[in-house]
């Protein structure tokens, strides 16, 4: 029997900001996301990451939060408690501008690392809407990309480490769209890298 081939893949950047370890007892308060490129079987081909992109500052749903977490995003809780996009909706809007920027590919959520942004996206995903575009498991983690392609243990993963023309030159601000831009930058330097003929 033949094998039907693979869907390309549309890799789009998110990067999250909460203020709190976990969803749920915490509020993802803001997240953007930065298509990064496609993948049509061994061919990857970079996108501007500027063009197609999506930023929501989200209302809190819970009354937790730990400082220092939302210090990171400069954002203002009382300003998102007032001012803030409800998460059903927002979700919602994301969903649908996933499935239009992906059309006629699979899209697969990056992040870096993708462990927390991912926690927070699926989770909201799920209970404001029961609907994920990227499935259970339709995420790549960068780090994990990084350590397999240049053969270092995970914990040695790090943008610092990383050689210079894999880092975007974008500063990472924790602006969420900001961010998921830098990192789509990343993943596209990422993926067409080729170790075994760079210095590593």
């Amino acid at each position: 029997m033949a094998v039907r081939p693979a869907r390309p893949s549309l890799y789009i950047s998110v990067d999250i900001e909460a203020d709190g370890p976990i969803p749920g007892p915490y509020s993802m308060i803001s997240f953007g996301a930065a298509v990064a490129g496609r993948q049509d079987g061994a061919v990857y081909t970079a996108a501007d990451p500027e063009r197609q992109t999506f930023y929501r500052e989200l209302r809190p749903i819970s009354d937790r939060y730990v400082d220092a977490a939302l210090a990171v995003s400069g954002l203002d809780r009382a300003r998102l408690l007032r001012e803030g996009a409800d998460p059903a909706a927002a979700m919602t809007e994301f969903r649908a501008w996933v499935r239009e920027v992906s059309a006629g590919a699979q899209p697969v959520m990056c992040g870096y690392p993708a462990s927390f942004d991912w926690t927070f996206l699926y989770w909201y995903l799920i209970e404001f809407g029961d609907d994920s575009p990227f499935g259970h498991s339709g995420c790549l983690d960068m780090k994990t990309l990084y350590a397999a392609k240049a053969r270092v243990p995970l914990r040695a993963a790090v943008k610092g480490r990383m050689p210079r023309e894999l880092r975007s030159q974008r500063r990472h601000t924790h602006h969420a769209l900001d961010d998921a831009v830098e990192q789509a930058e990343l993943m596209s330097n990422l993926m067409l890298w080729q170790p075994e003929a760079d210095a590593l």
